[in-house]
C-alpha cells in the first residue's frame, strides 16, 4: 500500500473501532433510538471513507501497473466493474 493512503485507512479503522463501541454502549444503555441511528449512519459514511482510500490505493498500484504492463486489461476492467455492481446493487 502507499504509505500515506495507509495510515490514513488505520486512521479511519481505529476511528470506527470507537463509533462502533460508542453504538455498543448506547445500545446497552438503550439511548433513544435516533441516536443511534444517527450515530449508525456516521459509521456507514465512516466505512464509506475508508473504501474510498482502499479504492484509491488500488487504482493508484494494482490498476495503474496492470494498465502498463503487457497483462490483459479484461481481468482488472471485470473487477472494478464488479465491484461497482455490488456497489450499486447495495444501494
Amino acid at each position: 500500500m502507499i504509505i500515506e493512503l495507509k495510515k490514513r485507512a488505520l486512521h479511519r479503522t481505529k476511528i470506527l473501532e470507537g463509533q462502533m463501541r460508542g453504538v455498543q454502549k448506547m445500545i446497552e444503555n438503550e439511548d433513544y433510538c435516533m441516536n443511534i441511528l444517527t450515530q449508525s449512519l456516521a459509521i456507514q459514511k465512516s466505512i464509506s471513507s475508508l473504501n474510498k482510500l482502499i479504492l484509491e490505493n488500488h487504482i493508484r498500484t494494482h490498476v495503474k501497473d496492470s494498465f502498463n504492463s503487457d497483462k490483459d486489461d479484461e481481468e482488472t476492467i471485470a473487477e472494478l466493474l464488479s465491484l461497482y455492481e455490488l456497489n450499486v446493487k447495495g444501494k
